[in-house]
């Protein structure tokens, strides 16, 4: 029985190493990124930075191929049915087959953060951050883990992060005068 567990576990394994191995790096669309988040800052209302947020949505969703971008999409819209099984299933598959794409984790975070399972959400947000420094939805959604796990002063200062990149986001409530993740001790 041993035997066959190591087996399979080596399969899986070798599986999964070539699996990755067939999928390109994500388009490189840091550039156009950065110049959406100083877009997004300079917005003079929300209406504005909200067009604004929603292409950054298009970069961060541009997967690297078109298998990669079907698993994204379905679990995406399986996410959106509140089909949070079969989602998970989808974004588990893109994580291992894109190791190296940050939206698979963002998206599995999110995932995970609709189940409450904030612990496990936070493990694909701090590698979707890893992945794309810059990446304010996985930022924001770092924050709301952290919220719910009662870490509101780590929470805070993610949030605080993420702000400076996006002062519209609309969890800015959340760190506004008598909100959760105010920031204490920040009057002078």
């Amino acid at each position: 029985m041993r035997h066959l567990a190591a087996c399979l576990l080596c399969t899986l394994t070798v599986t999964s190493i070539a699996t990755a191995e067939t999928c390109p790096m994500a388009p490189d669309h840091s550039a156009r990124l950065d110049a959406l988040i100083l877009e997004v800052q300079r917005a003079p209302t929300e209406a504005e930075a909200r067009l604004i947020s929603n292409q950054m949505w298009e970069f961060w969703s541009d997967a690297p191929n078109e298998q990669s971008q079907a698993i994204l999409d379905r679990g995406m819209t399986r996410r959106s049915a509140w089909d949070l099984r079969g989602a998970l299933e989808d974004f588990n598959r893109l994580v291992v087959y894109c190791p190296d794409y940050a939206e698979g984790y963002n998206q599995r975070a999110f995932v995970n953060f609709l189940r409450h399972d904030f612990a496990e959400a936070l493990v694909d947000l701090d590698r979707a951050l890893a992945l794309s420094p810059r990446h304010v939805a996985a930022m924001s959604g770092k924050a709301l883990s952290l919220m719910a796990l009662g870490r509101t002063d780590e929470a805070s200062l993610v949030l605080d992060q993420a702000l400076k990149l996006n002062p519209w986001l609309p969890e800015r409530n959340l760190a506004a005068p008598g909100g959760p993740l105010e920031r204490k001790g920040q009057d002078i």
